[in-house]
């Protein structure tokens, strides 16, 4: 999401940038241009009328264009508009003093909103809450089953009653039960449509006003773009809802809904799901999301990714294997494993600053990894820990047991050589080095 956006908006400051002098022209002329780059992004009509305005009135101050770096400052006031026009700061979900707190998942068939509702409950457990989730969508024969079976997957109850066609009482039930079972929070899947009717809207009026939630979040497929922002409109203005979730937003959609959806609705993005794995949900920082529109990276969001995948101890034991140079084929398969499962290797890339540019077009192969790692499970332990001993009929055996090639053996076997050497130079250079805590490899 937001390539083709990033591409046009990074033109625009690149012109700014190489002059040295603005005058209010030309702060006209890359206004233009950002508003147009904006509604092909899908962005609501009003929003960028709105946006650029607000751009306008700071860009053309007498501090900007006389400062010494006028096309900076311009860049830096989108990108303080930006972050506000997306929510100013990460909201997360009021939890109640007296447990359970309830959360009511809405929304349209098709969003993913049961995945979603799983996700939710995922995220919870990994902060140590104990979530139930609640099978209340009983118009669509597959949706307790699947609910089911994602809680099964992330080790969750799900309270489901199949005989029972009213979701009312249903929910109602889930409550009782989550008291107690002491779970302190119950995330409620409620039923969609594949469009807006009267039916819809009066069942979930009626689940709200039954178990009183305290968050009803608005899940909205970012694909849909304006559409998604229309819905979240009409469902707010019939329901109430505290927040919304934006799934798909790896997908290769314009941002539009992204960048609409407060601003109409004035209610705040909390999460945006990045992937289809049970943990690709994140909560949503308007400033990091600014950040990667504007192509500055998300480093913080790195950050956090790569600390959730290694511990403390676990950094400490790997900078003491570096520095003694007892790092082997075994450390480096499970340095990958984790890498693996921090998401996706663009996804990662792109929140450094300056990769996205670099990365446009080019596609990592992930089946690498999985190559790497079938041919170090086809190794002797010694051969793991001892490469040197890996001459050529160990290599034929190898890859006859990998599903690989000779040649794939001795690409692994020189880049592990390669980055020997690399770890040595650094270690002779400074004497001694510190790996940096949130570094997963």
């Amino acid at each position: 999401m937001f390539d083709s956006l990033s591409e046009r908006l990074e033109g625009v400051f690149k012109k700014l940038k190489g002059r040295g002098y603005l005058k209010e022209e030309d702060v006209d002329v890359a206004l233009r241009e950002i508003r147009l780059a904006l509604l092909e992004a899908d962005v609501n009509f009003k929003v960028v009328k709105d946006f650029i305005s607000r751009v306008r009135e700071k860009a053309i101050g007498k501090n900007v264009l006389e400062s010494l770096t006028p096309g900076q400052q311009v860049v830096k006031i989108v990108h303080e508009e930006l972050i506000e026009l997306l929510g100013s700061k990460n909201e997360k979900i009021q939890l109640s003093p007296n447990p359970p707190t309830i959360v009511m998942m809405i929304g349209l068939h098709g969003s993913g909103k049961t995945t979603t509702a799983a996700k939710l409950a995922n995220l919870f457990k990994k902060h140590g809450r104990r979530p139930m989730l609640v099978a209340a969508d009983l118009q669509r024969p597959a949706a307790v089953d699947q609910l089911v079976t994602l809680g099964k997957q992330i080790d969750v109850p799900v309270y489901a009653r199949r005989d029972e066609k009213d979701p009312v009482k249903v929910s109602k039930e889930a409550i009782v039960v989550a008291r107690n079972t002491t779970r302190d929070i119950v995330i409620i899947d409620t039923a969609g449509r594949l469009h807006i009717d009267e039916e819809l809207m009066q069942q979930l009026k009626a689940i709200k006003e039954a178990v009183n939630p305290h968050e009803v979040l608005f899940v909205a497929d970012a694909m849909t773009g304006q559409d998604a922002v229309n819905i979240a409109k009409s469902f707010n203005e019939e329901i109430g809802i505290d927040g919304v979730i934006l799934t798909k937003m790896d997908g290769d959609a314009r941002g539009g809904a992204a960048l609409s959806i407060r601003h109409v609705t004035g209610r705040p993005i909390k999460f945006m799901g990045i992937g289809e794995k049970i943990d690709m949900l994140e909560p949503f920082h308007p400033d990091r999301v600014a950040s990667r529109i504007l192509g500055m990276g998300d480093v913080l969001s790195f950050i956090e990714k790569a600390q959730e995948a290694v511990s403390l101890k676990e950094a400490e034991d790997l900078q003491k294997k570096l520095l003694e140079e007892t790092f082997t084929l075994e450390d480096l398969k499970e340095q990958l494993r984790k890498i693996r499962s921090m998401g996706p290797i663009e996804n990662l890339l792109s929140m450094i600053p300056g990769m996205g540019k670099q990365l446009k077009n080019v596609r990592i192969d992930e089946k690498e990894f999985v190559r790497i790692e079938a041919i170090i499970n086809s190794m002797t332990p010694e051969e793991r820990r001892y490469p040197k001993i890996i001459n050529g009929s160990r290599k034929k055996r190898i890859a006859r047991g990998s599903g690989t090639s000779v040649s794939d053996v001795n690409r692994l076997l020189k880049q592990y050589k390669e980055m020997k050497r690399m770890m040595k130079m650094i270690k002779g250079k400074k004497g001694k080095f510190r790996l940096p805590r949130f570094m997963p490899f």
